[in-house]
């Protein structure tokens, strides 16, 4: 059955799929993953691969979804009947499963350190003490998961609600509340004394500085910070009308992708060389570093909690997209199956989730392949699940796609799909591929 429900605007797509594709990687990897390979250098390397790779591995999906207007599976058997393709979708499902299942504690620490920015247990420690208090949150297994059940309750509401009377709605408010809440806190940390240094680091590249090790991890970076390889956007496109232009919306979403990406940086490093902490502190960046640079503010308080709701939003809008797609292949565009499986998968998301809460705490000692279950499923997705799903796209839109109709979709809507096609078919065809692979054979260590 095809879809029956479809985006209300050409805005509300554009802000839903750059919702999906802003969150964690943006906001919180981003920022943490350039301050240890080169700031600037790091900077200008991601920006060339995220267009040279991810816009055309997004233009594909795109592709995909919106000719077909069916969900992730559905979609690739129309388009190769009888063959085993449709096997992307179901890789897609399942990885979005899984990475949900550990991404919401994550959504959980957020809510609650957002809810101790208000009980006032934010304001007046040291960064050590900092490092203490967030080695406390993530340990505690009942504070844990309940967070993470409060994250995942407000996914499962919003998706439950629908395409455009739930994701789109909601996006429509947390996206534009992002970009506000990031200049506002990106006008107090540039205005800091000491700040420039900050700014420099980011924005100046330095070419003494390139090694492979940043060469590979802005690849990395730059691959997953669009949500490519799940089939999310797959799904996302088949709720597009006909009428809109698949180049410019990808591009839009690219462009609003690398904005949030230097906004980032842009909030975090001025004020992290303004108060001589160090840019290289890793994951524990956001939880650790920031709270100390905002305690040492005026106002910093509403600053803070500023900054955890602005990334509260950027992750509830990529969790709403993950539960989409599962819920959207079991509900085959039925809306009076949308809830009962929105409620049905998302809790049992949670369950499954359970455990990498608790691997920081009661679950500790319990490893897989020497990792925490949290750490575990990370990397299966990460560095499995996500490089197979975009290489296995890379490959099904030229070889199983007809030349004709790839042209008549990339030019519905606008004319620049004509102007683009020849670039963008040896981008996807030869060059996103061979990266793919490169990135894949680093993460594995065999490189």
């Amino acid at each position: 059955m095809e879809q029956k429900e479809q985006w209300s605007s050409k805005l509300g797509f554009i802000l839903a799929a750059a919702g999906s594709a802003i969150g964690l990687g943006a906001i919180w990897k981003f920022p943490y993953v350039a301050g240890t390979s080169g700031g600037g250098i790091f900077l200008l390397i991601f920006i060339l691969f995220t267009l040279l790779v991810g816009l055309p591995l997004l233009i594909g999906e795109f592709i995909i979804g919106r000719s077909t207007q069916k969900d992730a599976v559905e979609s690739y058997k129309e388009l190769a009947p009888g063959s085993s393709w449709h096997l992307i979708g179901r890789l897609g499902i399942f990885t979005c499963f899984v990475l949900l299942s550990f991404y919401s504690v994550v959504g959980g620490w957020i809510l609650i350190y957002i809810f101790k920015s208000f009980t006032g247990d934010l304001s007046g420690l040291s960064e050590a003490e900092y490092g203490a208090l967030f080695g406390e949150t993530i340990t505690d297994p009942v504070v844990s998961v309940l967070a993470q059940f409060i994250f995942m309750v407000i996914t499962i509401y919003v998706v439950s609600k629908g395409v455009t009377a739930g994701i789109e709605k909601a996006s429509q408010f947390m996206m534009p509340a992002l970009f506000i809440l990031f200049l506002l806190i990106i006008f107090r940390s540039v205005t800091l004394d000491g700040s420039m240094e900050g700014i420099e680091f980011f924005l100046k590249p330095d070419l003494a500085k390139i090694t492979s090790e940043t060469v590979l991890f802005a690849m990395g970076q730059s691959f997953f910070a669009l949500s490519v390889g799940v089939s999310v956007m797959v799904t996302y496109s088949s709720y597009l009308s006909k009428k809109e232009s698949i180049p410019q919306s990808a591009i839009s979403i690219v462009t609003m992708n690398l904005l949030v990406a230097i906004l980032a940086g842009l909030a975090i490093f001025p004020a992290v060389f303004a108060y001589g902490l160090k840019p290289d502190a890793g994951p524990v960046l956001l939880f650790n570093v920031l709270p100390t640079v905002f305690n040492q503010i005026p106002f910093g308080v509403i600053f803070l909690i500023a900054f955890l709701v602005l990334f509260l939003f950027a992750t509830l809008t990529s969790a709403f997209s993950m539960l989409e797609i599962i819920v959207a292949v079991l509900s085959k565009g039925n809306d009076s199956k949308r809830m009962k499986f929105s409620w049905i998968i998302g809790l049992l998301i949670f369950l499954v989730g359970v455990p990498s809460a608790l691997s920081f705490g009661v679950l500790s000692d319990v490893t897989i392949f020497n990792k925490s279950i949290f750490d575990a499923a990370d990397f299966l997705v990460s560095n499995m699940l996500m490089p197979l799903g975009a290489l296995l796209i890379a490959i099904f839109v030229p070889m199983k796609i007809s030349k004709q109709r790839l042209i008549e979709e990339i030019s519905e809507g606008s004319s620049i799909g004509k102007k683009i096609f020849a670039a963008w078919f040896l981008l996807i065809k030869y060059f996103a591929p061979v990266i793919i692979v490169i990135v894949f054979l680093d993460v594995l260590g065999i490189l």
